[in-house]
């Protein structure tokens, strides 16, 4: 596809100086969701693509186990960027963090938002899903 931020069907835009996804689809803006991006020490770097298409919605992180949610694991329904970052959902005890960074360097988003947006790239596809994190 030769889509391209707003022009994709589904746009992710992670402001990380907000905390916040920008949700548009087919180009208007649907939703706006608190975020927990990188915590010092261990940065969400920018990125402006398509996701790689690996899309889970039962995930757990090998290099950060520990914690689930009803049984999808500590990272549900995650969509990744590019090598260990994705998009996903996070567990009960960080629900309060969300708005501040305090992931290890993935978007943490609240596990209902997260199942909204994996099935969005799910039934558009990662061709025409295009995703911006930017400062």
């Amino acid at each position: 596809s030769d889509c391209y931020r707003q022009t994709c069907q589904v746009w992710a835009h992670v402001v990380k100086s907000e905390q916040q996804l920008y949700l548009y689809v087919n180009g208007i803006l649907q939703e706006v969701w608190d975020t927990s991006t990188g915590a010092p020490g261990h940065g969400t770097p920018n990125f402006d693509r398509h996701p790689n298409g690996r899309i889970y919605n039962r995930y757990s992180s090998k290099k950060f186990p520990g914690g689930n949610y009803n049984g999808l694991g500590n990272m549900p329904y995650a969509v990744f960027i590019e090598g260990g970052f994705a998009i996903h959902g996070t567990t009960r005890g960080n629900w309060p963090r969300l708005g501040t960074p305090a992931s290890h360097g993935c978007v943490r988003i609240h596990p209902d938002n997260a199942q909204v947006f994996n099935g969005l790239v799910r039934e558009v596809g990662i061709e025409n899903t295009w995703i911006t994190i930017s400062e």
